[in-house]
């Protein structure tokens, strides 16, 4: 248990160094008009503050930086969240101003303004496919031989799908066809889809349709589940590099690599999975993947009507603005929900 003017000690220290990115020294902190103690006595906390494993000594400076466990106290104890500036407010409020039909579109810019305003790496997970339901197919048939299928989620997102015509195939008969799965398939989620399709209008479609076998070859390739996956937004991924920790390409290459995997990526959520809801801080090791060990990720999922629908998370250095990046993500989470409400009706 730290006392209370430890407490106010570490609390100057990590204010400092999240704004300097240097090493905090005790004549700089007994310089702050907050904070009524002489170097010597500051000096003496500072030491036992290091012993106590929340702050580190670089071999190369007097200074001290927090640690992760001076952090992961900071975030938890002392922490006092931002009010959003002026021009952070006017941004949001002119995106959700903006009128957006595509799920895909509001998750793009969400992703844009968050690492535009904060200077870090946003990465905001889509919808996921367990809450997508069909909406709609449309036939366009190209040539004889050609057609593409235009697939539109309840999401809004937009599949465009090419595929043969079977060999003397009319146009008329694909269309009858096409019109059967819209009459049956919609608002059905993709998961279920293929459990409806054969066990409950199979026996419509074979007393409708000639060439059945070849329609579902067909609807297989159009419907397929790997096709409607999981969509990973990432903004901002170089901005990692403005920091000064992260100077040094050659020590982020791999963290560089790993953001230019968006599998990899969307596994860096798996972590807070268990938790649906609410403002998650993984500091450093705190986070499963090594690349990750000298970031700080802070997520916030988004949700409607009770369903959780993704997750908006920001990438950044340790020494960071928790305060500001914790107000934004909460702030923008809850108007996104609103608006992809608008959406899922």
């Amino acid at each position: 248990m730290l006392t209370d003017r430890q407490r106010m000690i570490l609390n100057a220290i990590v204010d400092d160094y999240i704004r300097s990115a240097e090493p905090v020294g005790s004549r700089s902190i007994s310089k702050r008009g907050d904070v009524q103690y002489s170097p010597a006595t500051i000096r003496n906390e500072m030491s036992d503050l290091e012993e106590l494993g929340f702050l580190e000594q670089p071999h190369t400076s007097a200074g001290r930086v927090p640690s992760n466990k001076g952090y992961r106290y900071y975030v938890d104890h002392l922490l006092h969240y931002n009010d959003l500036s002026l021009h952070e407010l006017s941004t949001l409020r002119t995106f959700f101003s903006e009128r957006m039909n595509q799920t895909e579109k509001i998750i793009q810019h969400v992703a844009s303004i968050l690492s535009g305003l904060t200077n870090y790496t946003s990465i905001v997970l889509g919808p996921q496919i367990l809450h997508m339901s069909l909406k709609h197919i449309q036939l366009v048939p190209l040539n004889e031989e050609t057609a593409v299928a235009i697939i539109v989620t309840n999401t809004g997102h937009v599949e465009n799908k090419l595929f043969s015509i079977p060999v003397g195939m009319p146009i008329g008969e694909l269309q009858k066809f096409v019109n059967i799965l819209n009459a049956k398939l919609k608002d059905i989620p993709f998961v279920s889809v293929k459990t409806k399709l054969y066990e409950e209008i199979h026996a419509e479609l074979i007393q409708h349709i000639g060439e059945y076998e070849e329609f579902m070859l067909i609807v297989n390739h159009l419907l397929a589940e790997k096709n409607i996956e999981d969509r990973v937004f990432l903004s901002g991924a170089t901005n990692i590099l403005t920091q000064p920790e992260f100077k040094d390409v050659d020590k982020v290459k791999t963290l560089l690599d790993l953001l230019d995997q968006s599998g990899s990526v969307a596994k860096l959520f798996d972590a807070g999975k268990e938790q649906h809801s609410g403002i998650q801080v993984r500091i450093g090791s705190e986070n499963q993947n090594k690349a990750i060990h000298q970031c700080s990720f802070i997520t916030a999922s988004y949700s409607v009507e009770g369903h959780t629908l993704g997750t908006i998370g920001i990438l950044g250095p340790t020494r960071m603005e928790y305060g500001r990046v914790i107000s934004l993500l909460d702030y923008l989470s809850k108007d996104l929900a609103i608006l992809l409400s608008k959406h899922y009706g």
